[in-house]
């Protein structure tokens, strides 16, 4: 590793609450749980941790409630060496949380209320010390459980920084087209891509969803298709890599563990086309354990994977 990579992330940090039970009640149906668990989530703090985890420098800029899940909150990501000089505690908000129901079978309902998610706004970005934190970075990760003028505001700031953009169009919504001159990678599944390109989520072939996704942003696009492995269309090239074969338990945060993966190598000073194998390992890793954040594997653990494949 030639140099750590310096990766700021704005976005979102939310408690996910996982419910498991032998089947999902019915409206005015109450059924026995098998448990509870509470686990630390939202795509933003999900794919800071992991780019930490993955050997980064990480900063994160975002918002949390003053309530207890945002105490903890804040204590997780001092754990795994996230900054968060720019997390701010908005007062009266409570902290984002995913509501997630999950049947025996895999099948899961989730409700996510955003809470203080919300209250991260643009003139939060333009106060000297986050302005200058992006400034400094090598890459900007982004996704959009944050209101999208933020994610407008925090792309134009790092592309005019000079600083890589990654936008992770997740949860996916129709953006507008002047936003793909600050973007230098987009990332979205199958599905993302739909929605990206026809403003509805009925996925064709990810090759022809490539070609207008193209024509759409003019930028480095990459498709992840899950067990299907990615599609790739860089600096005018495309191509294919396909998953790493793994024992899936749980497909939780495993496009957070990606977008974290191709962030460290590029950030690292590494081709993009040869950072996909590095996010795949990342993200083949993350399917083999159950949650979010409890599931994100170490830069060490990536390294030693080749050794199984």
């Amino acid at each position: 590793m030639n140099k750590k990579a310096k990766i700021v992330v704005v976005g979102s940090i939310n408690m996910d609450l996982v419910v498991r039970s032998n089947k999902i009640p019915v409206a005015g149906e109450t059924v026995s749980g098998l448990d509870f668990t509470t686990i630390p989530g939202g795509k933003g703090a999900n794919q800071a941790v992991a780019a930490a985890r993955l050997g980064a420098q990480v900063e994160m800029i975002g918002c949390v409630g003053d309530d207890a899940f945002g105490q903890q909150m804040l204590v997780q990501l001092t754990k795994e060496g996230v900054g968060q000089s720019q997390v701010r505690v908005l007062p009266h908000m409570s902290t984002g949380v995913a509501l997630i129901q999950v049947e025996q079978g895999g099948d899961n309902r989730i409700t996510i209320i955003s809470g203080a998610n919300a209250g991260l706004l643009p003139e939060h970005l333009e106060l000297a010390e986050a302005k200058a934190m992006i400034a400094k970075a090598d890459i900007l990760l982004v996704q959009l459980e944050i209101p999208l003028e933020t994610v407008i505001k925090a792309i134009q700031l790092a592309h005019s920084a000079g600083v890589k953009v990654i936008l992770n169009p997740a949860p996916a919504k129709s953006l507008p087209p002047s936003i793909w001159k600050y973007v230098d990678l987009v990332t979205p599944n199958e599905t993302e891509a739909a929605i990206l390109t026809t403003g509805r989520p009925n996925a064709g072939a990810a090759l022809h969803l490539m070609d207008e996704l193209r024509a759409l942003t003019q930028t480095n696009i990459i498709i992840t298709q899950g067990a299907k492995g990615v599609d790739f269309n860089i600096a005018g090239k495309s191509g294919a890599f396909p998953a790493y074969r793994v024992e899936v338990v749980d497909t939780t945060a495993a496009g957070d563990s990606f977008n974290a993966g191709l962030a460290v190598l590029w950030g690292e000073g590494m081709p993009l086309a040869e950072s996909i194998s590095f996010a795949s390992k990342a993200a083949a890793l993350t399917v083999t354990r159950f949650g979010a954040q409890t599931s994100l594997p170490t830069r060490d653990e990536v390294n030693l994977f080749r050794d199984h494949h």
